[in-house]
């Protein structure tokens, strides 16, 4: 269930690490520079193209094997690459039945002292059945695409209290159908600088500077965006289990060919470790997003909370969820009115891990989508037992 695994937790990861550079990795991968895993699903999708009317219902069965390298190339680098094929097939889907996607991931992490360290990872998608549905498109439309993303990061210390982090990333969207793609095609580019004081030894008062430029590959006279934010917050470490983070400022956006818009920013979380493989998180973000829709909206203006939980009930079963509501408005261009959207996803999962090697889960997922726009109305369920063998 891949919206469970997307949690959504904001500068928890707060701290640098000793020398030795830490990348997390499954517990079955740990130990061995190769690793291999497979996977078997079948889930019950009740809306397979996100239409707002006219849903298609279908059984979906998935193999997914995978293939990872994790090595520390020396005692201060770490590398690690991995490359996964989801193999899906559905019981009922206008034209082809069996869709084939594709994730290839690499990581390099260094630490040049112990204050001083440098990570870089890359991820290209294939993606032919895509998790995250465009909204307010027509029933039966390829939604496929591929995506690249490139993630840097460089941390050093000024001072015996003091850091600077400089941070980039760039990500590519391209759409297969031509269409969708004279409307969705661009590239996202961000870069930040962020420097943090220890007012405590829990505490760290932060200040951050970001550059966001969304450039579209057809008509960017009209889509284009620049974006420049001015933030201020601070990483605590509230007790023992409980850590909590906060960024709040101002997002200045020039649109090309539209009004500009100076608007607030926000992402706050916090966790709580309560037990050993038990945590509650929490977090609410307000930002502008990019919308499914261009030519209509110039961008979506959301309003974020998230709830995320796992508890051991066992030392063999584990049992998490995920809550997401988002209260939005689509900013409508010159003589169109704005649209209030409200989304809605629930995410239930229950593992069982029989052995180190396997895991066993049952899952669900429901997506609810509200909104002005009664083309962009989305009701989704989907309902799955899946297995998945490390070796």
């Amino acid at each position: 269930m891949k919206f469970l695994r997307l949690l959504l937790i904001f500068g928890l990861a707060a701290g640098r690490q000793a020398w030795a550079v830490y990348a997390p990795i499954p517990d079955q991968d740990q130990g061995k520079a190769w690793a291999f895993s497979v996977a078997a699903d079948v889930v019950h999708d009740s809306n397979i193209f996100g239409g707002a009317t006219g849903s298609i219902s279908s059984t979906v069965y998935s193999l997914v094997p995978k293939i990872a390298f994790n090595a520390s190339v020396t005692d201060q680098t770490f590398l690690s690459a991995s490359y996964q094929l989801n193999l899906d097939h559905f019981d009922s889907r206008p034209g082809d039945k069996t869709l084939d996607s594709h994730l290839f991931t690499a990581r390099l992490a260094h630490a040049f002292t112990q204050a001083t360290t440098l990570d870089l990872s890359d991820s290209y998608a294939i993606e032919k059945n895509p998790e995250s549905l465009l909204n307010g498109l027509a029933v039966n439309t390829d939604q496929s695409f591929k995506n690249n993303e490139i993630d840097a990061s460089f941390g050093t210390n000024l001072g015996p209290k003091t850091g600077l982090t400089l941070k980039a990333r760039s990500v590519l969207f391209r759409y297969d159908n031509a269409r969708l793609g004279a409307s969705l095609d661009r590239t996202e580019n961000l870069y930040g600088v962020s420097g943090d004081y220890a007012v405590l030894p829990e505490l760290k008062a932060v200040g951050e500077y970001r550059r966001e430029d969304i450039d579209y590959r057809e008509l960017g006279a009209t889509k284009d965006k620049k974006s420049d934010f001015l933030l201020a917050g601070a990483d605590y470490n509230v007790a023992k289990k409980v850590t909590a983070s906060g960024r709040l400022g101002v997002e200045w956006r020039h649109r090309q060919g539209e009004r500009s818009k100076t608007s607030p920013y926000a992402e706050l979380s916090t966790k709580f470790d309560y037990a050993p493989g038990s945590f509650l998180t929490a977090g609410y973000v307000y930002t502008l997003e990019e919308t499914s829709n261009p030519l209509l909206y110039t961008d979506t203006q959301v309003n974020r909370f998230f709830v995320n939980a796992q508890h051991a009930l066992t030392g063999l079963v584990t049992l998490s969820g995920s809550v997401d509501y988002e209260p939005s408005k689509l900013m409508g261009r010159r003589g169109i009115a704005d649209v209030d959207e409200t989304t809605n996803r629930y995410g239930l999962a229950l593992s069982y891990l029989p052995t180190k090697n396997w895991t066993i889960s049952l899952n669900d997922d429901y997506d609810k989508i509200s909104s002005g726009d009664a083309t962009r109305e989305l009701s989704r369920n989907r309902t799955g037992l899946s297995a998945r063998y490390s070796f």
